[in-house]
């Protein structure tokens, strides 16, 4: 039944930013998610093989689910605080079930002179007495794009730190870097501070509307009294919440060029190994900035995929690893160069609503690697980088499966 009203809902659902719900009987929130593309995302939840890509928790949720319903958003800046607000407002059951509440993450404002903004865990908060903070959000789920997400915020309101001492009569780091508005050298008042705190707040709140429009009275107030300098920096913060899109934490992972930068670039490069298509396994390693990130190396048993379907194990570890929206996502994938592990490779991407460039290595007899093939702009300057990642899912894979085969090797 679900299905069917998603197959008539489909075409109306958006493919871009947003909030999800699962639905009750009774119209109850029972799940609630964000995604880049709601079209793609909500999608992903009738693949066939989704008790071994999103578990057994969400699984039953979509069983007992009755209807979806979603909110669009401008941006997925503004889908992760909305996600984190709606969370807190339904409680919903399957979300909680998925992570401990303790383990979730919040951002509180400090009741202080000049209050600091800091990211801190559920636990921590718990023991924290009522009415400490200011202001509290959350529970966010992702982590790593909340820390995301707070940079770009802080490009636009900029403000203090627990590292920023207030009137300490020398410039912070931050303030060198212009992500401090002069807390620390005494340059901004306390109740200027506290218009930014309260943008702050509002943009958590979901007020976007409201907030620029209230910047807009404040920019031409500030132009009224001559005050061209503020009225500038007034304009930027209206300009840059207009555009949020542009700059998007989470677009810019999903969607970005993976050219902007030659330096700053996460790559994932995928493996499958096996012995006569008996113990598969695949395998994620990462590569950033020139160096193998070992904390981040997954393994995956392959369950659905038959055994020698090279392609179709590929295709079950990038459903399964796409299902983390915790996980940070690349700028680039490289697999072996086959053009079928290619073309894998990129319709998954594509149908998770993602354009992340796939890179293939080709290799000779003897499993050295010959060529790189793919968009010449993304693999210029990243060569090295590109045959670290291949080299470490080679050696990561073959590892893994003969100690799958063999046990004792781990001992």
């Amino acid at each position: 039944m679900l299905l069917e009203q998603f197959k008539k809902k489909m075409p109306k659902i958006p493919d871009g930013p947003g909030v999800y719900f699962f639905l009750g009987k009774n119209k109850e929130v029972l799940y609630i998610g964000k995604a880049t593309s709601l079209r793609s995302r909500v999608r992903s939840y009738f693949s066939p093989d989704l008790i071994h890509t999103r578990g057994p928790v969400i699984t039953g949720m979509v069983e007992k689910a009755k209807s979806i319903d979603w909110r669009e958003t401008d941006s997925v800046l503004e889908a992760l605080l909305l996600e984190a607000n709606l969370i807190r407002t339904h409680k919903p059951k399957h979300n909680t079930d998925l992570k401990d509440d303790k383990s979730f993450n919040y951002v509180v404002i400090t009741k202080e002179d000049f209050p600091r903004i800091s990211l801190i865990r559920g636990r921590e908060l718990a023991m924290r007495e009522a009415g400490e903070f200011l202001y509290e959000f959350g529970p966010f789920p992702h982590g790593l794009q909340l820390k995301e997400a707070l940079k770009i915020i802080r490009k636009i309101f900029p403000y203090r730190d627990d590292k920023c001492i207030p009137n300490m009569g020398k410039a912070c780091f931050n303030r060198h870097i212009g992500l401090c508005p002069g807390v620390c050298t005494g340059e901004i008042s306390k109740t200027d501070y506290k218009k930014i705190v309260r943008r702050i707040a509002m943009l958590f709140q979901g007020k976007k509307a409201e907030l620029i429009k209230s910047l807009e009275r404040d920019m031409k107030a500030a132009a009224k009294a001559e005050n061209f300098e503020e009225a500038a920096q007034l304009r930027g913060q209206v300009f840059a919440l207009q555009h949020i899109h542009d700059v998007s934490l989470i677009k810019d992972e999903y969607r970005g060029p993976a050219s902007a930068t030659v330096g700053n670039t996460r790559i994932e490069a995928y493996d499958i190994a096996h012995m006569s298509g008996k113990d598969v396994v695949g395998v994620m390693v990462v590569v950033e900035d020139g160096q193998a990130n070992k904390d981040q190396y997954r393994k995956f048993k392959i369950k659905t995929a038959k055994g020698g379907d090279d392609s179709g194990s590929l295709r079950e570890v990038l459903t399964r690893r796409l299902g983390h929206d915790e996980w940070p996502l690349p700028r680039i994938v490289a697999v072996d160069g086959s053009t079928a592990q290619i073309n894998t490779a990129k319709k998954v991407l594509e149908e998770f609503g993602m354009a992340i460039p796939v890179i293939g290595v080709v290799k000779d007899e003897k499993h050295r690697p010959r060529k790189i093939q793919g968009e010449r702009d993304v693999i210029a300057g990243r060569e090295r980088d590109i045959l670290l990642a291949n080299a470490e899912a080679h050696r990561f894979a073959i590892g893994y499966h003969k100690k799958l085969r063999n046990p004792l090797r781990g001992m």
